[in-house]
């Protein structure tokens, strides 16, 4: 796999001017507003069989987007004693919260974990969507593209908001060390939480996010969800193209990124052909808060591999947010 975008010092100063779309921040307070005005608490069940000695496994349904149930798993270490620092991972495209087993390191690490269920990718969490327009066969890219408030991401990031307001009625769950993460999508939705909830995160992991700079991703991407942008458009208008870019603006982790304050630590590989450099570089430059980036020069999607999770909890480390002994 080569290089696939621009070299490592263009990258470091890849400052793309993409202003925010008018109303934006208007936008996400009434959708989070109505979301939050439909109540309720998480429901939270143990789970009995899960294989894992060592770990308490609960699942949990939360109210998520017009207050639809949003399937998660929360992983304990066992008899873990004071409250713990919680990760919320969000998942990567095309992808749910699987099983228990697929999420071990970090109870393992001492962490309380909340795994999220992507409504429309997974097998517990429907999306039952709104809009009549029409959509690209493979993914959610393209779903609602003709009208930001119809679009799926607007569902998506609302429940991985809701999963952080969730997270404060959790068992054994320390309210004030929330911290986001993700690889893929689910490092864009990371980078959208942190913009958008405030002083409820604590610090976001956000590896080599998809959700960024759509145009420049759906130029350059040879590979992955942007080719979905890509396919539909060939398929309509020259105007169609606009109409759906800026319905995309109001998803675009760049503009999270630039309403971020929590501490950040992103990754990017240099021969990602799904998520071009460039397009996490320019979240990245965006993003408000303390921030560091670990660039994986040899690596593709997959970024930093085995060698990414020692980073991560090293940093974790650093930023007072260790669990503390039982």
């Amino acid at each position: 796999m080569p290089l696939t975008d621009l070299p490592l010092d263009a990258l470091r100063d890849y400052r793309p001017d993409l202003p925010a779309p008018a109303g934006f921040d208007a936008f996400w307070a009434e959708t989070l507003d109505e979301a939050r005005e439909h109540g309720g608490s998480p429901a939270v069940s143990p789970v009995r069989d899960h294989l894992l000695p060592a770990l308490e496994v609960h699942d949990v349904r939360f109210p998520g987007w017009n207050g639809e149930p949003v399937a998660a798993w929360l992983l304990l270490p066992r008899d873990a004693g004071s409250p713990l620092p919680l990760v919320v991972k969000y998942m990567g495209y095309s992808g749910g919260r699987g099983l228990p087993t697929d999420h071990v390191l970090m109870p393992a690490a001492g962490y309380a974990h909340l795994v999220v269920d992507s409504r429309g990718q997974g097998h517990d969490t429907p999306d039952h969507g709104t809009g009549q327009g029409t959509q690209w066969v493979e993914g959610v890219m393209t779903r609602g593209i003709e009208d930001p408030r119809n679009h799926y991401y607007r569902r998506l990031v609302t429940d991985c908001v809701r999963a952080v307001d969730a997270a404060r009625a959790l068992p054994g769950v320390d309210p004030e060390r929330v911290v986001v993460s993700g690889a893929s999508q689910g490092g864009g939705l990371a980078l959208a939480v942190a913009g958008l909830a405030g002083d409820l995160v604590r610090a976001a992991l956000v590896d080599v996010p998809f959700l960024c700079h759509y145009r420049r991703g759906a130029d350059v991407a040879s590979d992955g969800p942007y080719l979905e942008l890509v396919q539909y458009l060939r398929r309509h208008s020259q105007g169609m193209a606009e109409t759906a870019f800026a319905t995309l603006d109001h998803f675009d982790g760049v503009h999270f990124a630039a309403r971020a304050t929590a501490p950040a630590l992103f990754s990017v590989g240099l021969m990602d052909p799904v998520c071009p450099p460039s397009t996490v570089f320019a979240a990245y430059h965006r993003y408000a808060g303390e921030r560091d980036i670990r660039v994986w020069r040899y690596a593709d999607h997959g970024g930093g591999y085995g060698a990414n999770p020692p980073e991560q909890l090293a940093w974790l480390r650093g930023q007072g947010l260790a669990p503390k002994p039982a």
